[in-house]
């Protein structure tokens, strides 16, 4: 049995949950009066325009709405309630990799997203409901680009800066966006990337009648070319705008953005969000869950274009009221020592990163810690996949000096916030386990008929209630919503439905729940979610390949990386395997983006298939982990492929 690690007493005195005992009554109640605990947090939390007439409606299940009729806005939430008490409080502290610092207050933020929203109405011509793509790098222009979307009502659609200019072009159709806003470029490992270019390239492969206006923010100060009619100068229109902006009230059900994520059928899933359910769980988990407060300085590392970035990057934490974090760069740029060097120089008191940073900052630099005042941290996180021991015990020992508690919280982008997550106040914690379910989240592990399993065995990771900060639907594709997330766990009873998560788990011995990670073809890379389809398209458009098939193996640093078996078509023989996995990866980052990567590629006679031509990627996964195929092979067109591809997988290893 794992040990143990009780909460610290000092931080427990002050926290928002304080003990196990308070943790058990509220999640009895939430579970047992579920609309009277979500009333009065709904109440406690939102600063309401309007006040709500309906708690939940379920009439339309597993389409559920919350807190019908209020209105509300998220900027107000975040910046304008604020700065009664707090205008000259920090809102943002920037950093870039050359150690540039700019510090604006929750005064200077209010002005800023107020300066933006006028671009984007008088300038840009953007109404209530139009969709805004933002490609932007890690600067406090991204966040107030957010935040005046959410202030006129325009609906967000965030594509990470390392994307393709392929990945960014599909959102733009599929949302039918009408701007985007963009940066010149930035910088990564000392050195300027641009962006601008990508989306160049991007809107000359779209509709004529979409995107037809682009901001830039210049940034990097790389000369990049400008459409006329097209292209706008930020710096040079934000000069002449009004600093103040009445904010649009906002229908609590009124989609505030839109997300892609990867879905094992290939094509991203667009997962929008809505606006006050959503508010209402980033603005409380970020409070309970990194016990945060009005003096709480909070950085999390995470890249806007993620789910993680949108909720505790920018709005969780703004709408606590709390000072946030953002940086610019590579975790190890110049040094082993520039992520503590920045907990140091600006009082860090939460740290919220990945376990793919985690460990590479393990990996080189084991000792830098301790070079390095970091007593100003009180809670530690980690998210995205989970966590393994080794890195768990060095992050709590060599960063957190064996006093802060690690949050290892799950969730997704479709729940908007944590689902699973110690409690810093009050859950005893252990390496590898994200504990227990938030109150008011009603999570079980249960079979596809829907039986709970067994404390030991593993089963699938199911939320069976309903959550305000629960995703509505796939944009334009709610057959989808309902087959990817609802159709997969059956219940006898045709008034329950079930969300399953894609992610199976099991009840360790303390009765903690440990998520084993995904059931299906999706892959997590650094944390960053692609499926197999997607990547396998990439990598078919090569001419020598004939077929392909992706898993992911186990990597000490990003998690997960991608094992490619990739059948050759007739006179290919003879490519050599370094140029032929330098062109697939080249592939994969136009395609997809430099995150991308193929780590082993091995040249298969065949794949194995079912007699219907389904390829087994469970049964590769196995050969590539190096484990013993447990599938029942009878259903294997040439069960004889089977054993030729383990000794060429083990010979390539």
């Amino acid at each position: 049995m794992s040990k143990l690690y009780k909460p610290n007493s000092e931080l427990q005195k002050n926290a928002y949950i304080n003990s196990m005992d308070m943790y058990r009554q509220l999640w009895q109640h939430a579970d047992e009066q579920p609309e009277v605990y979500w009333d009065k947090l709904a109440k406690e939390k939102i600063n309401w325009i309007k006040p709500y007439s309906r708690v939940l409606n379920s009439s339309k299940a597993p389409f559920y709405s919350w807190f019908e009729g209020g209105k509300l806005n998220i900027a107000d939430q975040c910046i304008d309630r604020h700065l009664a008490k707090n205008s000259n409080k920090n809102a943002i502290i920037w950093e870039s990799e050359s150690g540039k610092t700019r510090k604006i207050t929750y005064k200077k933020l209010s002005v800023s997203v107020n300066k933006f929203a006028n671009i984007l109405i008088n300038d840009l011509g953007v109404k209530k409901g139009d969709r805004v793509v933002i490609y932007m790098p890690i600067i406090p222009e991204a966040a107030c680009a957010m935040l005046a979307c959410a202030k006129i009502g325009a609906i967000h659609v965030v594509v990470f800066g390392g994307f393709s200019a392929e990945v960014l072009r599909e959102r733009i159709i599929d949302t039918k966006a009408k701007v985007v806003i963009t940066a010149d470029g930035a910088y990564r490992h000392g050195k300027p990337y641009m962006l601008k270019p990508i989306v160049d390239q991007a809107l000359n492969e779209c509709p004529a009648d979409l995107c037809n206006k682009v901001l830039v923010v210049k940034h990097n100060k790389v000369e990049i070319p400008f459409i006329s009619g097209r292209d706008y100068d930020y710096q040079s229109l934000v000069k002449s705008q009004k600093s103040t902006f009445k904010s649009e009230p906002m229908d609590s059900e009124d989609i505030s953005f839109i997300l892609h994520t990867s879905g094992s059928t290939g094509k991203p899933k667009g997962i929008q969000h809505t606006t006050a359910g959503y508010i209402l769980w980033a603005q409380y988990t970020s409070e309970i869950v990194f016990d945060l407060k009005e003096d709480s300085v909070f950085w999390c590392t995470a890249d806007i274009g993620w789910i993680t970035g949108h909720t505790y990057g920018v709005y969780g934490p703004l709408a606590a009221g709390a000072t946030i974090v953002m940086y610019e760069g590579v975790l190890t740029y110049p040094d082993a020592g520039r992520c503590w060097k920045i907990i140091e120089k600006h009082h860090v008191t939460q740290l919220y990163t990945a376990p793919t940073a985690i460990r590479l900052l393990h990996k080189v630099g084991p000792n830098e810690p301790s070079k390095y005042d970091l007593s100003s941290l009180k809670v530690l996180g980690t998210v995205g996949e989970p966590i393994n021991p080794e890195a768990w015990l060095w992050y709590y020992n060599s960063v957190g000096g064996g006093r802060c508690p690690i949050v290892d919280t799950w969730w997704q982008t479709e729940t908007g916030g944590h689902m699973i997550s110690p409690l810093p106040g009050a859950t005893p914690i252990k390496p590898g386990s994200a504990t227990l379910p938030l109150p008011g989240i009603s999570v079980e592990i249960l079979d596809v008929n829907g039986t709970p399993v067994s404390q030991g065995s593993q089963g699938l990771l199911c939320i069976t209630k309903p959550w305000p900060s629960m995703f509505r639907s796939v944009w334009h594709d709610s057959d989808r919503y309902i087959k990817s997330y609802y159709d997969v766990v059956k219940s006898s009873d045709k008034n329950r439905h079930i969300y399953f998560s894609g992610d199976g788990a099991y009840y360790d011995e303390n009765g903690y729940i440990v998520v084993t990670g995904r059931t299906d073809d999706v892959m997590n890379i650094s944390g960053h979610r692609v499926s197999s389809a997607e990547v396998e398209s990439a990598i078919a458009s090569h001419l020598a390949v004939a077929e392909v098939a992706v898993v992911s193996q186990l990597d000490d640093i990003s998690g997960e990386s991608i094992v490619a078996y990739v059948v050759y078509h007739n006179n290919y023989d003879n490519l050599n395997m370094l140029t032929i996995l330098n062109e697939l990866n080249q592939i994969l980052t136009t395609e997809i983006g430099p995150i991308i990567k193929i780590k082993r590629l091995i040249i298969v006679p065949g794949l194995p298939k079912t007699r219907s031509g389904k390829v087994l990627r469970r049964l590769l996964r196995s050969i590539a982990r190096d484990e013993q195929p447990t599938q029942d092979l009878s259903t294997i067109e040439n069960p004889t492929i089977v054993k030729i591809i383990q000794d060429i997988s083990q010979k390539a290893s």
